[in-house]
């Protein structure tokens, strides 16, 4: 028998398309990837299955966050928002096809996130509101879902840290920004904390905001519980130095 019509014929029986097995093989080579460190190979992998699926709202979001992520380590500044921008671009098609995702959502916000570095004041506002929008929606449509706690929180940390003058010159000429408050960033990781014990950029985040509410002493032992854990990803390397350095100035 021909080769290629043994192939057809084999696919006729186990009645899935050939794109079909060749997206999940994709997506298998690409969590791997990710899993090893390799992130470059895994968006790569992400890429192909979307050429195969460019619907497929799971390729689209691991798509954002490795660009999120890998752009936010570049040095050159033109390339990170090449990467910022083709981030915030892979989430607004996965948006469009399911608004109501919960992760969807998180990504809308964490490439807002991210793009916020490289936007004019005005344009920070405008994207600020944005965050705090879909970190909400996020939490709506999946209240386990830690990644939106870990926005939201962050979002609250930093409006909380604007001062007098820089929240006066927005509302002047931008408009105001909703109520945030050092105390809400932490419940907010402390509830991401709760979902996801496991993961080490809750005990970071929420160690910074409980130093800056005064509290080094519980902060410095969260750091110090961070280094029992495993590497989930490539940052948490950076987070964990990050985290030594801290509880070496905070110790003082």
């Amino acid at each position: 028998m021909n080769k290629w019509v043994f192939a057809l014929a084999l696919l006729i029986v186990s009645g899935v398309p050939a794109f079909a097995q060749d997206i999940t093989v994709l997506l298998k080579k690409a969590a791997g990837a990710e899993a090893a460190f390799r992130e470059d190979e895994a968006l790569s992998f992400y890429k192909q299955a979307l050429r195969l699926q460019p619907h497929s709202v799971i390729a689209l979001c691991h798509c954002c966050d490795l660009c999120c992520r890998i752009g936010n380590r570049l040095a050159d500044r033109d390339q990170r928002i090449g990467y910022f921008k083709t981030a915030f671009q892979y989430a607004q098609t996965a948006y469009r096809l399911d608004s109501t995702n919960s992760e969807v959502n998180v990504m809308m916000g964490f490439s807002l996130g991210r793009l916020t570095l490289i936007q004019t004041n005005k344009e920070r506002v405008e994207t600020a509101v944005a965050i705090k929008h879909y970190a909400e929606r996020a939490i709506h449509y999946d209240p386990s879902n830690y990644k939106a706690y870990i926005i939201l929180g962050r979002w609250n940390y930093e409006v909380s840290n604007l001062n007098f003058f820089e929240r006066t010159f927005a509302r002047w000429f931008y408009g105001d920004l909703p109520s945030a408050s050092l105390a809400e960033a932490i419940r907010d990781y402390e509830k991401s904390l709760a979902l996801r014990p496991d993961f080490m950029l809750n005990y970071f985040e929420l160690a910074k905001a409980l130093h800056r509410d005064g509290q080094d002493k519980q902060a410095i032992g969260l750091l110090q519980k961070m280094e029992g854990l495993h590497d989930e990803m490539y940052d948490d390397r950076i987070v964990r130095m990050d985290g030594k350095k801290f509880v070496q100035e905070w110790s003082k």
